[in-house]
């Protein structure tokens, strides 16, 4: 030990360095980094750009990556996405990340122990177009005037609206879209079209599209009413006439369903009326208070409209109206009007009775008003609900403001 303390600083540095006869200790420290950066480039290289991955299926190599960095063929692809589900026989580790994403993501562990994740566009299977369905889409402007064959039932007193084999109901096919926003929204039906020819295209050209267009069972030219209608957009109903108090003097029209009529009469009657048109959201009542008052005459009428998926709108006209009832207990889509915007034809008046409804929304969220196609009606709505859309108020389908038991 003595020796050893006297002995001079680095004598046995130089010994090591005599022993081992390397690269002198200068050019190390270089030489080392050199050769870390050198490994971790090539081992980066290596992984990304030509990986030594395994397939999924060791059957068919080619279905994870070429070795010459080639593209895959799209049956590959798919056979190696199919493979992602099974445990891997070989050595490396997948597991997919892809969930509902538009391209495969996958994690591989390779046999060098370095981890990389693969993205790439998920192959589509077929040559067919794509189409992106969107909630409360509605029906696209370019066929709004066709019927969709699938909720269509065809008899011999016309095409009649039906649930689909998958549960599809005129109510939702032919309803208008709406932006989905809890805000104030409004909802106005102007009925009696088909009745007058120059106040029917009056009404569809002057109204905005967002205006629910309700056609009367008893008009002329209702098919190419309807077609219009729906052309620009708007949302229909089908008016069918029902029994007032006072009927004879005071008459719908021909096909009024009666209380005193066998209950078979009147479902012709109302099969009839229905089958004059289609893609129509619902039926809702001309005149009837009478009829509507009355269960045991209602009552098969509500039944046959709960299995055609459309909905009921009442006009509101009748405080002794049994629909609401009926609508339910049979889960039928339901709506009532709050008020009747024209009782007085003047265009003054009907501004007032517009910006009562507006109140009427503003308190309770939403309102729904009536009116008939009338050149005073027409020019009044169509003037307040642009305003109305300026203030912030959604115009919406009826539909949209309709108490659905398949929503609630």
């Amino acid at each position: 030990m003595q020796s050893d303390l006297h002995r001079p600083l680095g004598q046995d540095k130089k010994k090591k360095k005599a022993k081992t006869n390397v690269t002198p200790a200068s050019l190390k420290p270089w030489l080392a980094g050199f050769a870390i950066l050198a490994l971790i480039i090539g081992s980066a290289y290596t992984s990304f750009i030509n990986p030594p991955l395994k397939s999924a299926t060791p059957e068919k190599p080619e279905a994870t990556a070429s070795t010459e960095g080639e593209p895959t063929s799209q049956s590959d692809n798919i056979e190696a996405k199919q493979s992602l589900d099974t445990p891997n026989s070989g050595n490396n580790s997948f597991a997919s990340q892809s969930g509902t994403s538009g391209g495969n993501i996958e994690t591989f562990t390779t046999d060098e122990g370095l981890k990389v994740t693969k993205i790439t566009p998920r192959p589509r299977i077929g040559d067919d177009a794509v189409f992106l369905d969107a909630p409360n889409k509605g029906q696209n402007l370019r066929i709004a005037h066709l019927p969709d064959p699938e909720i269509i039932e065809d008899t011999s007193l016309g095409r009649l609206p039906i649930y689909s084999d998958e549960g599809k109901r005129a109510f939702d096919v032919y309803a208008r879209p709406w932006s989905g926003a809890r805000g104030t929204r409004i909802a106005i039906v102007v009925g009696g079209l088909g009745l007058s020819q120059t106040g029917s295209n009056f009404a569809i050209e002057t109204l905005p599209e967002e205006i629910t267009l309700a056609f009367a069972a008893s008009g002329n030219s209702l098919h190419r009413w309807m077609q219009d209608a729906r052309r620009n957009g708007h949302e229909i109903l089908l008016q069918v006439p029902f029994e007032p108090f006072d009927y004879p003097n005071n008459d719908p029209g021909r096909g009024t369903l009666l209380v005193d009529k066998d209950p078979k009469a009147n479902l012709k009657l109302l099969h009839e009326a229905m089958g004059s048109i289609t893609n129509y959201t619902g039926i809702s009542n001309f005149m009837g208070a009478r009829f509507l008052s009355d269960p045991e005459a209602l009552e098969p009428i509500m039944r046959d409209l709960a299995r055609r998926g459309v909905m009921f709108f009442d006009d509101g006209t009748s405080s002794r109206s049994l629909t609401e009832t009926f609508s339910n207990a049979l889960g039928i889509p339901f709506a009532a009007s709050d008020m009747v915007l024209d009782t007085k034809l003047e265009v003054g008046t009907i501004l007032k009775k517009l910006d009562d409804l507006e109140r009427v929304a503003q308190r309770n969220g939403s309102a729904i008003g009536i009116a008939s196609a009338f050149p005073e009606s027409v020019e009044a709505i169509a003037s307040w609900s642009n305003e109305a859309k300026a203030r912030g108020i959604e115009i919406v389908g009826i539909s949209a403001l309709a108490d659905d038991p398949e929503r609630r």
